[in-house]
């Protein structure tokens, strides 16, 4: 049994049903050195965004596109409309050298790319989030891409939602369902790929981030702690600009969000390895009917058996 394997059963609670990964293949190890962060007028990033007509590809492609030392690539799902220069249209989900060349002559990889659903089943999530990840961090080591900016989230240490420990980057990993340990998945195999070949990784645990305008307030889901991990489009366009541009190298995971009241997730090691330094910050406010459903979370936290499994993922979380 591979250690993914056992990871996977044991964070979903399903003892005897195991999911089979296979390691991708790495065919290139020469890896350039970024020309990122270096200061130089002349200097060019090469940037390629996976995910790029999201919601968070979005808005990091517009807040990259006003720099003049960025070149950006834009990755798209095959039904999307975009199209025209500078965009590829890819079933990232299956591997192949056709959309995989597009990763050659690129200095770093933003992957936004994913089913970003709380709710995903197993299913999705492999196919979508563990598959898709593990081919573009293949295309991106054949091609000697020199960093890799991973799409991570705060779901992958969800279970310690009711509890009142700082939230490390370094902390053991908590996920709550099936899409926190795809992340969990991706941080880990990104470390690995890290490790055999000399890529920088760096995983961005990525806060609550709506769509559009993104204005904070009592109607986000997850009461207190999701208004906690608020993540302004100020604040993400600028996560996005120094996990791409800013100099990094080695291995690591950061925390994402906004500076909120009360929040508990530490930045020191994002603003140490990146330079990211918010400049939103959010007051949590809860209706009554809020303030109730967030009592009654906490109570089923409490009140439930270890060894079950963790509740849904939905609005009763």
């Amino acid at each position: 049994m591979s250690a993914l394997s056992a990871l996977i059963a044991h964070c979903s609670g399903r003892r005897s049903h195991w999911v089979r990964l296979r390691e991708p293949v790495v065919r290139a190890l020469h890896y350039r050195v970024p020309v990122v962060g270096t200061g130089s007028p002349s200097a060019t990033t090469r940037l390629l965004v996976t995910g790029a007509n999201g919601n968070l590809g979005r808005k990091a492609l517009a807040a990259l596109a006003r720099r003049d030392d960025v070149e950006t690539l834009s990755v798209v799902g095959l039904d999307s409309p975009a199209g025209g220069d500078g965009v590829v249209r890819a079933d990232l989900s299956v591997f192949d050298t056709g959309w995989a060349s597009a990763f050659e002559g690129v200095d770093v990889v933003l992957h936004l790319a994913g089913d970003g659903r709380p709710a995903a089943g197993w299913n999705e999530v492999l196919h979508s989030n563990v598959e898709l990840t593990l081919n573009v961090l293949r295309a991106a080591e054949q091609a000697g891409v020199a960093r890799f900016v991973f799409a991570s989230s705060n779901y992958v240490v969800a279970g310690y939602r009711f509890t009142v420990d700082p939230l490390r980057p370094d902390m053991t990993p908590w996920p709550v369902n099936p899409y926190g340990v795809s992340k969990l998945l991706g941080e880990r195999v990104g470390f690995a790929a890290a490790a055999r070949t000399g890529m920088s990784f760096l995983a961005m645990r990525i806060g609550y981030c709506q769509p559009g305008d993104n204005v904070p307030g009592p109607h986000m889901a997850f009461g207190r702690w999701g208004q906690q991990m608020w993540l302004s489009n100020e604040d993400w366009a600028h996560a996005a600009e120094q996990a791409c541009t800013a100099p990094f190298e080695g291995a690591a995971v950061i925390n994402v969000m906004s500076e909120n009241a009360g929040m508990r997730w530490d930045l020191a090691e994002s603003a140490r390895l990146i330079g990211y330094r918010p400049r939103s910050g959010h007051v949590p406010r809860l209706t009554v009917r809020r303030r109730i459903e967030d009592v009654a979370a906490r109570a089923r936290h409490a009140l439930r058996s270890p060894g079950l499994p963790a509740p849904s993922p939905g609005s009763r979380w």
